[in-house]
């Protein structure tokens, strides 16, 4: 049989190598990696060389497909590794990623070196056959040939040498980053065994504590740095040591003032920002950050920088007023002559509470988990015209739901919806694919997502709570399913997220998390915990005026982050005396009215850039947000925000389209413009 069309299955019973339906989560052990990578890469391999063989015509029949019929399949078994190794954290299963990371790193590098395949696809790109693709497959061959080239195909043979040596180490330490973050969240324990010193605390807040000590078999209540223990602490404990305790262990982790030395990112970041240096040099660009960019909406580091230094010029009027507001808050009503950063979420959340005249904590009570997912799926039904139903799979913990989604009567996908922080799961909110939309030999493979938050669960006998702001949190990752589960797109390339350039991929996400803020929305996705009555209207009036409050912090924020990513990656020598806390620093002393202490060691678990796909690339959500924000305008402009015509035509421009097309030319499709910051501003309340 050709090498090249043998997509048979493999033998054997590893469930990693099935691949005839949905991941076997029940059946896969940390000794199934290794047997299952290997085969895939061997197989891979196998395809890969049948395909470097000279070719009389090359076609998508005989070159594009059997190659990804191969990979498509390495990638989904790594995906669900790569997904437990996040969610299901374990010594055997860490030992099993991180010895088979260096194999997969090593074979998608030479995949994307690969002289023989690249002229390949060169001669489709350049071939009679081109001009009578689809858009997508057209798409597609491009995106490889840039990909090749930034994958160092066009280089010499000792430098793709030493360009492979670069991914290996890169990805090695980008891992070896995020297991520091989540091993020192994992590792604090704040216990406390005297009641009194914790007022101020909500009782649910209190219960979840003494659980987590109990389950350690301490009396007393234990806090962690997992968000929904320690965040909590500093927003309404009213001791101050305590605030202050936790705030630096939080604000210390995975650094050299953290609790153990093999866990400092520091040198990670050093090492990352050479390593990141030297392949833009090999690349023939000035810095990584024009690498990062060439697959991105955004043309150079300058537009970016400019972008986000405008936007904190507009920012900073309102940001200086919320800061001054709240220092002499703190100063007249909590008798803070000083307002340290423990203090800030505390002292701002006081504030809110008199200014507005309700808490976060009140309206919590009104948005049990059960009753805000019914909520959120009534919305995606009335706007796309789908049917969300429960639906059955195995999961990795028994936590996990599972759902489908139908339009018509016919699948379109499914999604893993898995919310709670509990030990052992890498920490935020995160959307993943598990595998793509296909069409082959006429079949449909619908596409699958994973669904990651760190909610607080529920406690006792009552239903997980969700606070405001983990409603908007859930809002945005499904939006991010949406994009993926939704898509229209047969090539799997550019099917639902993939292919989408990356600051464009937030668009639908951050514009789900606008419903978040109407009324008709929230009326059916809100029941007391106790009472099971609606939200309160005259509540939720306060609630949308306090939507801004200190949005102008907010922003500024976002734009000191973004702008320490890119000047990082842009600007700073990687080899010089300068230290990444000095770049940070000038960006504050610039930018920020808010300076953190000194010891503050905030970029050592910034994961975004340093293990995740952000590098360069943070800007995204402001960026993403002025998209998003413009696309949200059609509905208001339209007078409802639930219209259905307009909720179809995003679906179809939109989410429907994938990255099959340019993310400028899908949203120019939907709202008939180019877009502008005008949205943004006026829904950030900082309108001119």
């Amino acid at each position: 049989m050709n090498a090249a069309l043998d997509t048979t299955p493999l033998a054997g019973d590893n469930p990693l190598l099935d691949f005839s339906g949905l991941p076997r989560f029940d059946a896969i052990k940390p000794e199934h990696v290794a047997p299952a990578i290997d085969a895939l890469l061997a197989r891979s391999r196998a395809v890969v060389a049948s395909l470097e063989a000279p070719m009389q015509h090359v076609s998508w029949s005989n070159f594009i497909e059997p190659l990804e019929n191969s990979t498509e399949q390495l990638g989904r078994a790594w995906g669900v590794v790569g997904h437990l190794n996040a969610v299901q954290d374990s010594p055997e299963l860490r030992a099993a990623y991180n010895e088979n990371q260096p194999k997969i790193t090593e074979f998608w590098t030479a995949l994307a070196q690969n002289i023989a395949l690249f002229d390949k696809y060169k001669a489709l790109r350049n071939g009679p056959d081109f001009a009578s693709f689809s858009a997508a497959r057209q798409r597609i061959i491009d995106n490889a040939v840039r990909d090749f080239r930034l994958g160092g195909a066009d280089l010499p043979e000792d430098q793709k040498a030493r360009f492979a040596e670069i991914q290996e180490q890169h990805a090695a330490l980008s891992t070896r980053f995020s297991e520091n973050v989540l091993d020192a969240t994992n590792d604090y324990a704040l216990l406390i065994e005297d009641p009194a010193e914790l007022a101020g605390l909500p009782d649910d807040v209190i219960k979840a504590a003494r659980a987590t000590a109990g389950q350690d078999g301490k009396p007393g209540f234990k806090f962690t740095l997992h968000f929904p223990s320690y965040f909590p602490v500093l927003q309404l404990a009213d001791n101050r040591a305590l605030r202050e305790t936790i705030y630096r262990a939080n604000a210390t982790k995975a650094s050299e003032l953290g609790a153990k030395p093999n866990w400092d990112n520091t040198q990670i970041i050093a090492d990352l920002l050479k390593l990141r240096a030297e392949e833009a040099q090999l690349l023939g660009y000035r810095n990584f950050a024009e690498v990062s960019l060439v697959p991105k909406m955004a043309q150079t580091p300058q537009q970016v920088i400019e972008f986000l230094q405008d936007l904190a010029q507009r920012a900073r009027p309102f940001a200086e007023q919320d800061l001054a507001e709240l220092r002499a808050f703190a100063q007249q009503e909590l008798g803070l002559e000083t307002l340290e950063a423990w203090d800030i979420a505390y002292a701002s959340e006081k504030l809110r509470e008199q200014r507005y005249a309700f808490s976060e904590q009140e309206v919590k009570q009104y948005f049990p988990e059960p009753k805000v997912i019914a909520g959120l799926f009534r919305l995606a039904q009335m706007l796309f015209g789908i049917e969300i139903k429960p639906d059955s799979a195995p999961v990795w913990h028994p936590d996990v739901q599972f759902f489908r989604i139908e339009k018509d009567g016919q699948l379109v996908g499914q999604f893993y919806l898995d919310l709670h922080a509990r030990s052992g799961k890498r920490g935020g909110a995160w959307m993943d694919d598990a595998r793509g939309r296909r069409r082959q030999d006429g079949k449909l493979q619908t596409p699958v997502a994973y669904l990651t938050c760190n909610f607080s669960g529920p406690v006792g006998d009552r239903p997980a709570l969700l606070t405001h702001d983990d409603v908007i949190t859930l809002f945005h990752e499904f939006g991010h399913g949406l994009h993926h589960m939704l898509t229209q797109v047969d090539e799997i390339g550019v099917s639902g997220i993939s292919g989408v350039e990356w600051d464009a991929v937030e668009l639908p996400s951050q514009f789900m998390e606008n419903f978040c803020w109407k009324w008709d929305v929230l009326e059916h996705m809100t029941a007391h915990a106790d009472t099971g009555a609606a939200l309160p209207r005259a509540l939720f009036e306060k609630m949308t005026a306090a939507k801004n409050f200190q949005s102008g912090l907010q922003t500024l924020r976002q734009v000191e982050f973004s702008l320490f990513d890119m000047l990082l990656h842009s600007e700073h020598d990687a080899y010089g005396s300068r230290s990444v806390q000095d770049v940070l620093n000038a960006v504050r002393d610039k930018f920020s009215v808010l300076l953190p202490p000194a010891f503050n060691r905030f970029q050592n678990s910034f994961s975004h850039i340093f293990a995740g796909g952000y590098a360069a690339g943070y800007y995204s959500y402001k960026w993403a947000e002025v998209l998003s924000a413009d696309a949200y305008g059609a509905f208001e402009e339209n007078g409802d925000a639930l219209q259905t015509e307009t909720g179809r035509k995003f679906q179809a421009e939109i989410l429907a389209v994938g990255g099959s097309r340019p993310a400028l030319e899908s949203f120019k499709a939907f709202r008939g413009r180019e877009p502008t910051i005008d949205a943004l501003l006026r829904h950030s309340g900082m309108a001119s």
